[in-house]
């Protein structure tokens, strides 16, 4: 009886021994602070002109904006500034879309086109970035 006590004993003295070794690592782990947050971006395309809101961002990253066709006709949507230039596929009436980009401090538009000629073109919408965006860092229920 006292044979199988010192056994378990010395077994549970190598099983914490190696707990607190595994738990000691290297002290060169590095908490880099996350990338900011995507800012949620919608827009409308109507007969006169496409609308962003908001219009100005405060800080410049990831950016998904959204985009609603509310014409009769379908349309392709281009996100274009600096050296960004996305072009989202025909949006069919009533139908949406998204872009993602990660956008620099700059002003862009949005422009709507269409494969058939119409009688007034759309106005582009603009959006304007502003400096860098803040880490999302210390922001709970994020990914």
């Amino acid at each position: 009886m006292r044979a199988l006590r010192k056994t378990h004993a010395g077994g549970c003295a190598i099983a914490c021994c190696c707990l607190l070794l595994a738990a000691c690592g290297d002290g060169g782990f590095k908490n880099k602070p996350r990338p900011a947050p995507a800012i949620e971006l919608t827009g409308v395309i109507k007969d006169r002109k496409v609308t962003i809101s908001p219009e100005r961002v405060p800080g410049s990253g990831p950016v998904s904006i959204t985009i609603s066709n509310q014409t009769n006709d379908p349309h392709t949507v281009t996100l274009q500034g600096g050296s960004v230039e996305e072009t989202v596929g025909l949006i069919n009436p009533q139908g949406t879309a998204t872009i993602q980009k990660t956008l620099t401090i700059g002003r862009y538009l949005i422009k709507a086109g269409s494969e058939r000629a119409v009688a007034k073109e759309i106005r582009p919408g603009t959006l304007t970035v502003g400096p860098k965006n803040r880490s999302s860092s210390g922001k709970l229920l994020l990914p």
